[in-house]
């Protein structure tokens, strides 16, 4: 059976749990084996360690790296921005072995060293090549019939343009694997843009992040969608605790849901909005839980 460390990062395991129940229940049905990968640390973020120190941030986030080449597992993460640090330092020292010389001088002083032997995949872009929408709609035993406004965000798509990845262009991947859930992905305005919480900018500059989300969930809200769709627990945060921010300091009254690809692959198939952590989120989510179990209970009628 096919075997993945599991880097979970900060915020699902600090914040949103669920996501990590749910990557773990989906996975387990799927056949494909996820262990935790023990003593990992903070990616750490891209656009923060980065721009100060560019040796110290590779120099961590090949430490996560070693981890997995140890066990002989390529990384899954669920975060675009653990993505986009894990993939592009393993994809730098590959390729420059001055640089991969300088960062294990470093990692020898905790004993560890950097091989490039394994791979860095996101589990979205992993489900996409490696799964397969055919095989997620096999498995999936109660289609979703709700309107999805998909949110890609920008540490998804880069590092897959910047490998030459093919799904990058002009992408479609995460759509396609939203409606082999019977869902059916929205257009609406702005679709690929920033949620505007990355890069540090959430904290610093608060009240601007926010009006970036409240375009797009406005824009989403005009599409019809039931929930927002998206593939990293900052961007989750983003549109969860973000929206109610966005309600009291605004006066609006957006009640979205944000669900992780993961949470609405588990409701596809057949586990409870509880169970994936549904009803851990900062928006009150009752009437969009009560709508899940109403398709549940119609889809019992229908075979009974």
């Amino acid at each position: 059976m096919t075997e993945l460390s599991l880097f979970l990062g900060c915020v699902a395991p600090n914040r949103y749990p669920g996501i990590e129940a749910a990557t773990k229940k989906v996975f387990s049905k799927l056949g494909i084996g996820l262990a935790d990968l023990e003593g990992a640390s903070c990616c750490p973020a891209p656009g923060v360690f980065k721009s100060f120190d560019k040796l110290t941030w590779l120099t961590l986030a090949s430490r996560n790296i070693t981890l997995s080449e140890r066990k002989n597992d390529d990384i899954l993460t669920v975060c675009n921005g653990c993505f986009s640090t894990l993939k592009d330092v393993n994809d730098m020292l590959k390729e420059d072995p001055n640089l991969k010389k300088d960062v294990n001088l470093k990692l020898s002083e905790v004993g560890r060293e950097f091989k490039g032997t394994q791979d860095v995949r996101h589990v979205i872009e992993y489900l996409y090549q490696e799964v397969g929408t055919d095989r997620i709609r096999e498995a999936v035993t109660n289609p979703l019939n709700l309107k999805v406004a998909v949110h890609y965000g920008c540490h998804l798509i880069q590092p897959l343009k910047e490998s030459h990845v093919e799904i990058a262009e002009n992408p479609t991947f995460f759509d396609e694997l939203v409606e082999a859930t019977g869902a059916t992905s929205v257009d609406y305005e702005d679709k690929i843009s920033c949620c505007g919480a990355g890069g540090g900018a959430r904290t610093a500059i608060l009240d601007s992040t926010l009006k970036m989300a409240e375009k797009k969930l406005e824009h989403m809200t005009e599409a019809g969608a039931d929930c927002v769709v998206n593939a990293c627990p900052f961007c989750h945060l983003q549109f969860d605790a973000g929206q109610a921010e966005i309600n009291q300091k605004f006066g609006k009254n957006y009640h979205l849901p944000a669900l992780h690809y993961m949470q609405l692959l588990g409701l596809a198939m057949g586990f409870s909005p509880e169970e994936l952590g549904i009803s851990l989120n900062v928006i009150d989510s009752t009437s969009f839980i009560d709508k899940i179990k109403m398709i549940t209970c119609d889809k019992i009628c229908a075979t009974t």
